[in-house]
C-alpha cells in the first residue's frame, strides 16, 4: 500500500520575528495506492512559547494568552517534530504558504516542497468572489467539512482544518505536481488588485494600461501582468475574463 501524505499547517504569532510563533495546527491529507485524496483524522495543535510576551495585536486576532505559551516548548526545539512527521510528508500546506515559511525554514522542515492553498485557488476557482481562507469556506461549502471543527477561526488547528478541504479539492481538480509548480510562482490574479482598473479582468483593460501594470511594485500584480502580455502575443492561454469587481484577499 502506497500512502501520500501532505500536512496542512497554520501558524499563530507573538509577532514578526523569526520565532515569534505561539501556536502551530496541523491537518493531514492523504492518498492511498494513488486513489483520491481525503483529510484523516491526523490533527492537532501545540502551543510554542515565543520567548517574549505576545503582541496585543496579533492577540487581538487570535487570543492566546502568555500564560498559556509560558511553559509550552520553544519553537526550535519542536518545530521538527510537526514539520517532520514519522514516515514523511510529499509537502507541506499553507494559505498564504509565504507566512508560514518564514518560520517554518528549509533546516526545520525537512527542505520538502511546499503549496500555497491561496495561489492554487487563484487558478482553479478564477470566478470566485475572494480567496480568504473563510472567503472560501463560505463561498465553496466544501463537502465534509464540520463547521464546529473549523472554529474558532484564527486558531491554528481550526484554520489547518479549513485549509485541508480546500487543499483536498485542489489536489484532486489537478494533482500534486501542479499545485507544487504554481506555489512556486507569484499569485496569478484573475483580475486587478488595485488602482483605476481594480476589478476588471486583465484581458478587458488597454495595453498601456497593461504595460504600467507589469511595473507595478506588487509581484503577483506585475506577474499578472506579464502573463497577460505574453498571451497577447501568443505565448500563453488567456485568463478567464470577469468583469465583476472582487476582493482578490
Amino acid at each position: 500500500m502506497t500512502v501520500r501524505r501532505i500536512r496542512v499547517i497554520d501558524l499563530e504569532t507573538a509577532g514578526d520575528a523569526a520565532t515569534d510563533v505561539c501556536e502551530i495546527g496541523w491537518q493531514d491529507v492523504v492518498s492511498i495506492d494513488f486513489g483520491e485524496w481525503h483529510l484523516n483524522e491526523e490533527r492537532g495543535n501545540r502551543f510554542v512559547n515565543p520567548g517574549r510576551p505576545i503582541s496585543p495585536e496579533t492577540m487581538s486576532i487570535h487570543h492566546i494568552l502568555d500564560e498559556w505559551v509560558s511553559d509550552a516548548p520553544f519553537w526550535k526545539v519542536m518545530a521538527s517534530e510537526v514539520l517532520q512527521p514519522e514516515g514523511g510528508v510529499l509537502a507541506l500546506a499553507a494559505h498564504r504558504a509565504a507566512f508560514e515559511q518564514r518560520y517554518c525554514t528549509p533546516r526545520l522542515a525537512g527542505g520538502v516542497s511546499w503549496i500555497c492553498t491561496w495561489k492554487s485557488a487563484l487558478r482553479v476557482w478564477p470566478e470566485l468572489h475572494g480567496f480568504s481562507n473563510q472567503m472560501l469556506r463560505y463561498q465553496r461549502k466544501p463537502m465534509g467539512l464540520v463547521h464546529e471543527i473549523g472554529l474558532p477561526a484564527h486558531r491554528a488547528m481550526p484554520d489547518a482544518y479549513v485549509t485541508a478541504f480546500h487543499l483536498r479539492d485542489q489536489l484532486n481538480a489537478v494533482g500534486s505536481d501542479q499545485l507544487i509548480e504554481w506555489s512556486r510562482q507569484p499569485g496569478l490574479l484573475p483580475r486587478v488588485r488595485s488602482g483605476p482598473e481594480r476589478g476588471r479582468a486583465w484581458a478587458d483593460i488597454s495595453s498601456a494600461s497593461l504595460n504600467e501594470l507589469a511595473h507595478d511594485r506588487d509581484i503577483d500584480t506585475r506577474f499578472s501582468a506579464e502573463i497577460e502580455l505574453r498571451r497577447r502575443e501568443g505565448g500563453v492561454s488567456p485568463t478567464p475574463a470577469l468583469k465583476t469587481q472582487f476582493d482578490l484577499f
